[in-house]
């Protein structure tokens, strides 16, 4: 299981990704399969095995330029490809890689031919982005690819939706406390998301303010957790943070809204804080400015009981119920006027129905029919010298 080398597994706040990975590797090791895990030095999830090209996450460098970004990702796969050729010599291959790293994935591991497993790549991004990469990618009948909903891979270059073999909707893990009752909750409401503008966080700024509605916003910026991460960059005249470009928007865009009371930023989250946000929030807005492919903080909020109110883009229409789940928005209007709805909602009603949608088990389910299709068809897929291989009989880790 390859989770790339941005993030701990799972991750300390925000990691949509991550916390995909640890959901399911948790749930796939429960269900006896042997996990090894590509991931970095210090991530805690429980695993079979581990490959670690990198002691921590390199998420900050993915806000720098393409050259302080390109050589992280090679430098991570170089580990997944000496961990495949160690299990092979050792007589114990790897049965399937589920690689979650984009296009550096899937493309090193096509180049290694039959000395690779079978691979399935997990795509999490709007298919628009690297579009020439997937309009002319060919895996060659061994690696094959996943969606997380159907509007993404509607998205994608005819090519690369040839060889989607099905989308699996996002899973996180559910709570086990009850949904808040309106008494338990803030009378807040929160954005959980990297604060930049793709993510609309002006949005819902404004909407917030038109509504009455006071707005905690939890999330990262330019890679930095919180605002004394921050300003502690921002105060290095050698930092690079100081030219992200998501870090001036926010500098220019949100950080004048910022009073500690109607508008606060406790910057990124975990564990119980996390949880508690989640819950005693009266809603989660996703003010999105792009077609969201996936939505795992989507699927959090609503696990909780808490609503949400996003714009109708992407995968949005998909995983929001409206009047039961949530609110889905057309416009900046439509967004402020939901704001005042939320309350009509039953926290009960919106728990039971993303849990049954987006439980471990109904996300883990859609994998295994994948990990079997894929095994198979890679067993079935002819050699350089036109011939079917035989099936190899190694051990069940999904790698």
């Amino acid at each position: 299981m390859d989770a790339g080398p941005w993030l701990p597994v799972p991750p300390e706040g925000y990691g949509g990704l991550e916390n995909v990975v640890a959901t399911l590797t948790t749930e796939l090791r429960r269900r006896g399969h042997q996990v090894v895990l590509a991931t970095v030095g210090e991530s805690r999830q429980v695993a079979d095995g581990r490959v670690s090209a990198f002691a921590s996450g390199q998420f900050p460098r993915l806000a720098g330029s393409y050259s302080e970004v390109v050589g992280a990702a090679h430098a991570h796969v170089q580990a997944v490809v000496a961990e495949i050729r160690r299990q092979a010599a050792a007589g114990d291959p790897l049965d399937l890689v589920h690689t979650h790293l984009e296009v550096v994935g899937p493309a090193v591991l096509a180049a290694l031919g039959e000395a690779a497993p079978p691979v399935l790549h997990t795509l999490h991004w709007d298919l628009r982005r690297n579009a020439d990469f997937y309009r002319s990618f060919d895996g060659r009948g061994r690696v094959w690819f996943a969606g997380v909903s159907d509007p993404q891979v509607e998205r994608g270059p005819a090519r690369l939706r040839r060889q989607v073999l099905g989308v699996v909707p996002l899973a996180v893990p559910i709570p086990d406390d009850p949904p808040a009752s309106p008494d338990e909750r803030t009378g807040s409401v929160l954005v959980l998301s990297r604060l930049c503008e793709l993510k609309g966080t002006d949005i819902a700024l404004r909407a917030c303010r038109a509504a009455g509605v006071p707005l905690v916003l939890a999330g990262p910026v330019g890679g930095r957790p919180d605002r004394a991460a921050l300003d502690a960059a921002l105060a290095d005249p050698a930092s690079p943070v100081r030219g992200y470009p998501d870090v001036q928007w926010f500098l220019e865009h949100v950080d004048p809204w910022l009073d500690g009371d109607r508008v606060r930023w406790v910057g990124s989250v975990q564990g119980r804080a996390k949880a508690e946000l989640l819950r005693r929030s009266r809603a989660v807005l996703f003010p999105l400015r792009w077609d969201e492919p996936g939505g795992t903080a989507v699927c959090e909020a609503m696990a909780a009981g808490t609503p949400v109110v996003a714009m109708a883009r992407g995968c949005l229409p998909s995983l929001v119920d409206p009047g039961v789940t949530g609110f889905l928005a057309d416009s900046e209007a439509d967004f402020t006027a939901a704001l005042t709805r939320v309350d009509d909602l039953d926290p009960r009603a919106c728990a039971a129905t993303a849990r049954r949608r987006f439980a471990p088990g109904v996300m883990a389910d859609g994998y295994e029919a994948l990990y079997a299709d894929v095994r198979r068809r890679a067993a079935a897929a002819p050699g350089p010298d036109g011939r079917v291989p035989r099936a190899r009989s190694g051990q069940t880790p999904v790698g």
